[in-house]
């Protein structure tokens, strides 16, 4: 059984309840030695003690318990990655060890080194005027801020549970139900209206005459997804305040972004439950098409629950989920795994979901390596979006779904190819911060590359050295 160590999160409950370790010794029914070994991570904690956590502060232990740190320990792998720390670069024993007994520290750094990409970025596209103001993007904010969850929101899955009282509920029914539940609980009624009327507009709600307004630019499945979603808002207010609240951001752009995905989130929770969604994903090998089928979702929303198994004891695949437009442009992401996604530009040239768009609606496979060496399997799709007019009809986005490499037999997209002996591309973050020399499709002069072009030679790029 893997070993728990609580130190740094234990030191900082005690530190803010102005608690002495004797004090808080007595309050667990252990000795102060104890507390500080637990405290210097001298000493693995064990379960007894995690329930005791419970119920003297009422901290759930899943909060403080410090798992396996794939995340953050990816954020710092690909940070280390920048040539500032070419000379000092630490291992990776030295990167665990900092995330074990320096768990704020270590937090402390990458949102430093995250503004200053974000600065970095913006001075070096600034044109004559003012210099614009170095802040996190709310995108940024918000992604951040589901990363650090893991993808998951145990308190929006307990909501989503609920959500119909133990009343079933058909699905060829839910729209109607959700209409009549609107209704019903908060005095809301829906309307569908004609996409003359409410131009550039999928949904909107005019609070002064509690009415939801739908275009009829939605299929029906995605305005069963929008009334799920305002049924959220109005109905989980106090749920997502606290939510939005515990997140730290301050931000108001931030704030109404966060809200929104929390939204979201609940929504995919109430039509895909956790455990249904999860039994059938795992029986069909991640065929989302079907998922999405059973469940009446769009695929990118089946696409976007299945980044959310991620609940302790019951944990799905590990996905990230990346979503670009024809521009190359990276419009929404979420991650689960130790694949680090563009914070700022385009997504890697080399994926292939960019090339998605020639064959619409198809499934894309491919296996990639990161300058890391770390491997993953990733499928790519095209994916349709409502459109308003004849002359715009064509304004579909291409999403990806990547895992590690070792969950690729779990996966049917996969069965095709043999793992152990797949041809692997070589991809990267972005352009701007990838290592790679000689990559034929670098559109930008890398800033971890400090070796000059090669004046006598042309290569496949102008950027080739």
């Amino acid at each position: 059984m893997q070993k728990t160590f609580i130190g740094p999160h234990l030191r900082r409950l005690r530190i803010e309840r102005g608690e002495t370790q004797g004090q808080m010794a007595r309050a667990l029914g252990i000795s102060a030695s104890y507390v500080n070994l637990l405290e210097n991570n001298e000493r693995s904690v064990s379960v007894s003690v995690l329930l005791r956590l419970f119920d003297a502060y009422g901290v759930d232990w899943r909060e403080i318990a410090d798992e396996d740190g794939t995340s953050q320990l990816a954020d710092l792998r690909a940070v280390m990655q920048d040539p500032l720390f070419a000379e000092t670069r630490p291992d990776l024993p030295q990167m665990r060890a900092a995330l074990v007994h320096s768990p704020g520290l270590a937090a402390s750094f990458l949102r430093l080194h995250n503004a200053y990409q974000a600065a970095t970025d913006q001075l070096l596209s600034l044109t004559e005027g003012e210099a614009p103001q170095i802040v996190a993007t709310p995108e940024s904010a918000v992604h951040n801020e589901f990363r650090k969850h893991r993808n998951h929101f145990r308190e929006l899955e307990e909501a989503a549970e609920v959500f119909w009282g133990g009343t079933a509920v058909e699905p060829d029914e839910v729209y109607v139900a959700l209409k009549r539940r609107l209704r019903g609980r908060v005095g809301v009624t829906v309307r569908l209206v004609r996409v003359e009327d409410l131009p550039g507009t999928l949904r909107q709600y005019d609070e002064s005459r509690r009415e939801i307004l739908l275009s009829e630019a939605l299929d029906h499945t995605n305005r069963t997804f929008q009334l799920v979603h305002m049924c959220g808002l109005l109905e989980k207010r106090g749920l997502l305040d606290s939510l939005v609240a515990r997140s730290g951001i301050t931000d108001p752009r931030g704030v109404a972004r966060l809200r929104v995905e929390l939204a979201n989130y609940f929504a995919a929770a109430v039509l895909m439950p956790y455990d249904a969604f999860l039994a059938e994903a795992r029986a069909t090998k991640y065929d989302l098409d079907h998922i999405a089928t059973r469940f009446g979702v769009s695929f990118e929303q089946a696409c976007h629950r299945a980044t959310t198994m991620q609940r302790e004891g019951a944990q799905g695949v590990p996905f990230f989920f990346l979503r670009i437009d024809k521009g190359g442009n990276v419009t929404k992401r979420f991650n689960a795994t130790g694949f680090h996604l563009a914070e700022h530009g385009g997504a890697c040239p080399r994926l292939d979901v960019h090339t998605s768009f020639r064959t619409p609606g198809r499934i894309v496979p491919q296996f990639v390596e990161m300058p890391d060496r770390s491997q993953f399997f990733v499928f790519s799709r095209t994916v349709d979006r409502p459109t308003w007019a004849r002359h715009a009809q064509d304004n579909r986005l291409a999403v990806a779904m990547g895992c590690a490499i070792e969950h690729a037999p779990e996966i049917g997209y996969a069965e095709a190819f043999s793992v152990t002996g797949a041809r692997m591309t070589q991809v990267g973050i972005n352009c701007r911060i990838c290592p790679r020399a000689n990559c034929d499709q670098r559109a930008h002069q890398a800033v971890v590359l400090s070796q000059p072009v090669d004046e006598k030679r042309r290569g496949a790029t102008r950027f080739e050295v």
